[in-house]
């Protein structure tokens, strides 16, 4: 019997399998840089087609740093403090962090000071941006189409502008990281909607891995560019949550070399689709719901056989989680393609569409079944499988497509992405 470890919460989980025919699919291991702390330094004072960041900072300047959510595996914690002291010319009464959220909820008080620090959040404001809330918010521009865009009042207000962000792939926007840490992270409400709308969601270059040509990542850096950005952060990491690289300076430019990286070291070719893909979220804190755990969901789905089956381990603690509609629009809806009959028809615009819009699109393809901390009626409505038993699950399917078919597992979910070679 072999055991197979998964990114499952805190804590992980064993699978353990007889099955004589996997494939691991996972990131090529990247070891941690000797000296964060130094090679932080280094890359803010020798940025990527930009001045050094300190020369760029005003003693008098009032600067926004936006920072990603809980959601997001950023080592703020360790990022933040080096980013003050290259910036000791600035007061910390000048200084505001943005908790770039998205549509997301606020993080508590307790998760903020878990995200940052505690010596973070005594000497520094920190704001979470909240998309619901006009009066938080204030003018950014226009759309290339012309509406208009909202973002957190003190990110526009600001002298100086920073952004934070982590790089891997992402199931929309080709990657995260760069702009996407301005745009959708501190937008309003209706240009998040607008952005996720179904036409540009089900476009096939708005997927895992493409950067030129897909139409998320084009409205991502044209909106987030909307008021000029002094310097970007962005890092890679491993599933030590080691820091494997800076991408420092311009956003395009950073970003697009810090994605050449990512996409060498966490996409990977297969032959063949599998009749059977186990995946998960990457652990804590991607896997806290549901809505989230689509992602892994959409990296096992570039490898699975039409009606296939997708094994999915997320604790997914948080539920759906509560905000929006992903949950209403899943439950409310007979089958999948109801979903998608739904979101696509003309004039359609609801609030978080575009997560049940990916999952259906999954599910019109293949099976799925979940382990996780949801009740087993509410997956069911949602139209997933409850599974009790991770390996216990995984011996039932072979047993109806055969033991020695061929079957691929995520041990750390959409920290790689595997593709089909063409």
């Amino acid at each position: 019997m072999r055991k197979i470890h998964l990114q499952y919460g805190a804590s992980g989980l064993d699978l353990a399998t007889d099955a004589p025919n996997v494939t691991i699919v996972e990131p090529r291991f990247v070891p941690g840089l000797p000296d964060e702390a130094g090679a932080f330094r280094e890359a803010l004072r020798n940025p990527i087609q930009a001045r050094p960041l300190k020369e760029q900072v005003g003693a008098n300047d009032r600067v926004a740093v936006v920072i990603p959510d809980i959601t997001r595996p950023l080592p703020s914690e360790r990022l933040l403090p080096w980013l003050f002291a290259e910036l000791s010319q600035v007061p910390a009464e000048r200084i505001t962090i943005i908790n770039g959220t998205g549509s997301h909820r606020g993080n508590t008080p307790a998760e903020l000071e878990k995200m940052v620090g505690p010596d973070v959040v005594r000497k520094y404001r920190i704001v979470n941006h909240t998309a619901h809330d006009p009066k938080t918010l204030a003018f950014a521009g226009k759309t290339a189409d012309g509406r208009p865009v909202q973002m957190t009042k003190e990110y526009v207000e600001a002298d100086k502008r920073i952004v934070l962000g982590f790089i891997e792939p992402h199931f929309m926007a080709g990657f995260s990281g760069g702009y996407k840490g301005i745009f959708p992270a501190i937008a309003d409400i209706e240009a998040i909607t607008h952005y996720h709308r179904a036409a540009v969601i089900a476009d096939p270059k708005s997927t895992w891995g493409v950067l030129e040509g897909n139409p998320t990542q084009e409205q991502i850096r044209r909106n987030g560019s909307l008021l000029p950005l002094t310097f970007c952060v962005n890092v890679t990491l491993n599933n030590k949550r080691q820091i494997t690289g800076y991408y420092c300076g311009d956003a395009l430019e950073a970003h697009r070399r810090g994605c050449a990286f990512a996409k060498e070291t966490a996409m990977v070719a297969c032959d063949k689709a599998f009749p059977v893909v186990v995946t998960t979220n990457g652990g804590y804190p991607l896997d806290q719901n549901l809505y989230q755990t689509v992602k892994g969901m959409s990296a096992a789905a570039q490898i699975i056989a039409d009606d296939g089956y997708i094994l999915t381990a997320a604790r997914c603690n948080d539920g759906f989680p509560s905000h929006g509609n992903f949950k209403k629009l899943l439950f409310e809806h007979g089958t999948p393609k109801a979903i998608l009959d739904t979101v696509l028809a003309p004039g359609f615009s609801m609030f978080d569409q575009w997560e049940a819009q990916m999952l259906a699109m999954i599910l019109v393809r293949a099976r799925a079944g979940l382990y996780s901390e949801i009740p087993a009626e509410d997956i069911r409505r949602a139209h997933v499988e409850p599974v009790a038993d991770v390996s216990a699950r995984l011996a039932e399917e072979l047993q109806r497509v055969g033991k020695d078919a061929p079957i691929a597992v995520l041990p750390e979910g959409p920290m790689t992405i595997p593709y089909l070679k063409r």
